[in-house]
């Protein structure tokens, strides 16, 4: 029900393509998945969604099992059809909530409570649980339960968050039945190569169908982000899916890419979408400037997205300038299109030997130029 296949590799670097095979149709790999944390990527339709070229999309445990609650999306059959997306699905445990809501939970062995941000309430997730809430949500891929450390934090914090998520693994695969569901396990460690090393090989001796490097864009230098990537990439089965967690700007995705990584998440081009600027040819364009006033030429010239294909840059201005909310999806449609055609044009580029680290597609001299 659930396969990796790798269909080629590149000569210079560790970047491959692949396909991953679920319940819900494939996914072409390298791939960047747009972030839909409560059901929905903000703004965007599901058919909107699927134009941009999205063939995964990821939700959040926690937020879905306070609102709307796992028991409603089960009664509609399911995730896939709450939401209205017929494509593959990736749930987050709700372990990421540990670190951006710090202040709002405490934490021990046995799992985590927090405090309900809509009423104040007293919230318990436990490995168990997590699993228990992500089965009835029905998504084709399950994150384990774990704790990611904040930056900075001391190695002894870090060492005893590692253990607790390798512990958690343990109870998450004990809990988790669902044959038609996949479940990753999630590489901790901070910044440090030691632990990261322990945490890579604890991890990959459950023998999951994939397997995630979480803790990295919380806050460290981005060097760090690409030295732990180098490290912990080669130490994964070479026959399962790397995924990334929380990366979204292109020259990470590319470096990762070149270490072997294989999905990426993150909510950088909706939100940077949603606050009127663009990413174009591999910069980030304010359309709230002055400059685009009375440019009546596409966003993109060279981009397939609604915005692009039926827009200028003097019109999308303008709704931004007046917060119209048509303004937000065009920008946020154009973004995750820009995101997952990077991702598409790198696996064009392993396949025909032009991708490098320094991957920019966009530019006239790349010896990759054809894959933009």
């Amino acid at each position: 029900m659930f396969d990796f296949q790798i269909n080629a590799h590149c000569p210079h670097t560790r970047a491959r393509v692949g396909c991953f095979r679920t319940p819900h149709g494939s996914v072409n790999t390298p791939r960047f998945m747009p972030v839909g944390t409560l059901a929905t990527v903000k703004g965007i339709t599901a058919t909107q969604l699927a134009e941009t070229g999205a063939q995964m999309v990821l939700a959040n445990t926690y937020h879905l099992h306070l609102q709307p609650g796992e028991g409603i999306v089960a009664d509609a059959g399911g995730l896939h059809r709450f939401m209205g997306w017929d494509s593959p699905l990736l749930t987050d445990s709700g372990g990421f909530q540990i670190f951006s809501l710090a202040d709002l939970n405490r934490i021990d062995d046995h799992g985590v409570v927090f405090r309900n941000p809509r009423n104040g309430s007293q919230i318990e997730l436990t490995p168990e649980r997590a699993i228990e809430i992500q089965m009835a949500l029905g998504a084709d891929v399950a994150m384990a339960f774990d704790q990611c450390p904040p930056y900075p934090a001391s190695e002894s914090d870090v060492e005893a968050a590692c253990k607790r998520t390798h512990a958690w693994l343990e109870r998450c695969s004990s809990t988790h039945q669902h044959t038609n569901q996949a479940l990753f396990g999630i590489v901790q460690g901070g910044c440090f190569p030691h632990l990261r090393e322990q945490s890579a090989q604890i991890v990959a001796s459950f023998d999951l169908p994939g397997i995630a490097i979480g803790g990295v864009s919380v806050g460290e230098p981005v060097e760090d982000i690409h030295r732990i990537v180098r490290q912990v990439s080669p130490l994964l089965p070479q026959d399962r899916p790397r995924y990334l967690m929380g990366i979204g700007t292109l020259r990470e995705i590319a470096i990762a890419v070149a270490s072997g990584i294989d999905l990426f998440d993150c909510v950088l081009p909706t939100r940077l979408g949603r606050h009127g600027t663009a990413l174009v040819a591999g910069e980030r364009w304010n359309l709230r400037n002055a400059r685009f006033r009375e440019d009546h030429t596409p966003l993109d010239q060279s981009c397939a997205c609604t915005a692009c294909r039926h827009h200028s840059r003097a019109y999308l201005h303008h709704l931004i300038r007046n917060e119209e909310l048509l303004g937000l999806t065009l920008l946020s449609l154009h973004n995750l299109t820009q995101l997952i055609r990077f991702t598409s044009a790198i696996s064009q580029a392993i396949q025909d030997d032009c991708f490098s680290e320094d991957f920019a597609p966009w530019q006239p001299d790349s010896a990759a130029h054809h894959t933009w």
